[in-house]
């Protein structure tokens, strides 16, 4: 098993590779039988930081 974990959404992943055929390769790899669990939109050292 393999887990990722980012920040970037699904969508900019293509780009971020390098966009050309060695991208295409590791999302083929990544995207397909997963399972996705989306932990939100929440930023968690933003809500933890001390009041400025």
């Amino acid at each position: 098993s393999t887990v990722f974990c980012t920040q970037y959404p699904k969508k900019d992943w293509h780009a971020r590779l390098g966009g050309a055929a060695h991208a295409d390769a590791i999302m083929d790899r990544i995207v397909h039988n997963t399972i996705w669990i989306d932990t939100g939109d929440r930023n968690m050292r933003e809500h933890t930081a001390l009041p400025q």
